[in-house]
């Protein structure tokens, strides 16, 4: 099953490797204000686009799949547009993702992966790179909304964008909160290959007036079977010095993807 291996391979990547703070407040509910045009709302969402330099918090990953069901919490690091940075606890398990690499290594069995985005890209059927990844885990769109033209829908109190002309290979939309123009699902769907991925955002919370995911729930779908992922992130702070310690263990056999 091609779609649900490469999403549980894109969120073992963002969470545990493939296997809040006093002054936050979660944003929740709709505003009222469904008057923009698409160029408006495009400008004001990036507006709304978080600001920092550096990110940390607690990342609880649930990961269900059929009957199995597990959760693990990790470490999480960001320095924006640089480095994402896991770790599980006593360094066990962790990864370290940089624009051009992905790498982790697991104590557990010994084993290390080094490599670029291309394998992930190919499972996928479209570009998987680290501005993509950095987007799903801060509640932007996969695809900048500057590429190309948006035609705009209103749906249950939300905007809706879609590409005027949808790509060939899928077909994607963004929907986003009249209260605070950030996005609160974006779908993608390969309608022949009976493939769905859709990340909904239940919840932000506000770090020091950025607005940054609290709830995120993954759902990926191919024909009958699905694979459900949530994340939490807890105990966010923003822009602190933060190091990113990554050294491959001497003897780990590498792993061939």
């Amino acid at each position: 099953m091609k779609y649900k291996h490469s999403t549980s391979v894109l969120v073992l990547v963002l969470v545990l490797l493939f296997t809040s703070c006093k002054s936050s407040k979660t944003l929740t509910g709709d505003g009222s204000n469904l008057k923009l045009t698409a160029k408006q709302l495009i400008k004001v969402n990036t507006k709304a686009s978080a600001d920092f330099k550096t990110l940390q918090s607690k990342l609880k990953i649930t990961y269900t799949e059929g009957a199995k069901r597990q959760a693990h919490t990790v470490s999480f690091r960001m320095q924006k547009d640089e480095v994402l940075w896991l770790s599980a606890p006593f360094g066990v398990i962790r990864a370290k993702i940089t624009p051009d690499r992905v790498a982790f290594y697991n104590k557990l069995d010994n084993t290390y992966f080094e490599g670029d985005f291309k394998y992930f890209s190919q499972l996928l059927g479209t570009t998987l790179d680290f501005q993509k990844i950095q987007n799903i885990l801060l509640g932007e769109t996969l695809y900048s909304l500057n590429d190309s033209a948006y035609k705009l829908s209103l749906s249950e109190g939300h905007y809706v964008l879609q590409p005027k002309t949808q790509q060939e290979l899928f077909e994607l939309f963004y929907i986003l909160s009249p209260k605070h123009y950030k996005v609160t699902s974006q779908q993608l769907s390969q309608i022949k290959a009976q493939r769905h991925l859709q990340i909904d955002y239940l919840a932000y919370q506000t770090i020091a007036a950025q607005h940054v995911p609290e709830h995120v729930k993954i759902i990926a779908v191919e024909g009958a079977e699905e694979l459900v992922a949530a994340l939490e992130f807890k105990s966010v702070s923003l822009n602190d010095d933060l190091r990113f310690p990554f050294k491959i263990p001497s003897g780990f056999k590498k792993i061939e993807l």
